[in-house]
């Protein structure tokens, strides 16, 4: 009996470590919610834009720490897969794009996509980890109401984070776990802690569009320039004899 006892109640020590243990292998984390703080911002005009999210991590969370952005983009932009594999030697980044992409699509003809941004893992996470991603106006149906422009509305990024010795993810409310990539390569999905960020609201892109109420205009001056010139060339060549 007191056998049964003492074995039971070093069990009951040894979970109690453990759980110990994996609360404090969190404590990186727990600090997510005061010491991490993010930013979007637009650069450049027209079609060719870039959306540049910069993140301060506090010194406490670094380490074993990992940082995971997922962008979530509108029908009304692109990446160019091909630019971004150009630029591979000039950032520190790397991204995982969830479908793949057709440059020359309209807007109204396509749908939104999700792309994944990683540190380069052979690097530590840095403290200020800044992401520069060219994004691409994609081309617009015409307007009937007389507008120029339309306003495309660009999302802040989620931040993820997590780190391999944290096993008790419950243990970090409020914030959210949420199953993403573990890396690059979407071999597999591990669990991340989302980090809840106070954004003022989405970056907007004017983009210009064409104005439907000027096709019959432009297709008549069009069509009259055509034949104006083709009277004045006939009129050339046969006064210049250049038809026999």
């Amino acid at each position: 009996m007191y056998l049964i006892l003492l074995s039971l109640l070093t069990w009951l020590a040894t979970c109690q470590c453990s759980i110990e243990q994996d609360t404090k292998d969190c404590d990186p984390l727990k600090l997510c919610l005061e010491s991490t703080s993010m930013s979007v911002e637009l650069s450049k005009q027209g079609f060719h834009r870039e959306v540049i999210t910069t993140v301060e991590l506090s010194p406490a969370v670094l380490g074993s720490v990992r940082v995971l952005l997922v962008y979530r983009w509108p029908q009304g932009v692109f990446i160019d897969p091909y630019q971004l594999a150009s630029l591979r030697d000039q950032r520190d980044w790397q991204i995982l794009i969830d479908s793949a992409i057709d440059l020359e699509e309209p807007a109204q003809k396509t749908s939104g996509f999700v792309s994944y941004v990683f540190p380069t893992p052979d690097d530590p996470t840095p403290r200020l980890l800044k992401v520069t991603i060219p994004i691409h106006g994609r081309y617009h149906e015409a307007s009937s109401v007389g507008k120029t422009f339309t306003s495309v509305d660009i999302q802040p990024p989620e931040l993820l984070l997590r780190d391999d010795k944290c096993l008790q993810l419950k243990n970090l409310e409020p914030c959210t776990v949420v199953d993403a990539p573990c890396s690059v390569d979407n071999s597999s999905t591990c669990s991340w802690v989302k980090i809840q960020q106070h954004q003022h609201g989405p970056v907007s892109v004017q983009i210009p569009v064409g104005d439907r109420s000027l096709v019959m205009p432009v297709c008549g001056g069009t069509l009259l320039v055509t034949m104006i010139c083709c009277v004045v060339l006939s009129k050339y060549m046969w006064n210049h004899q250049i038809i026999q």
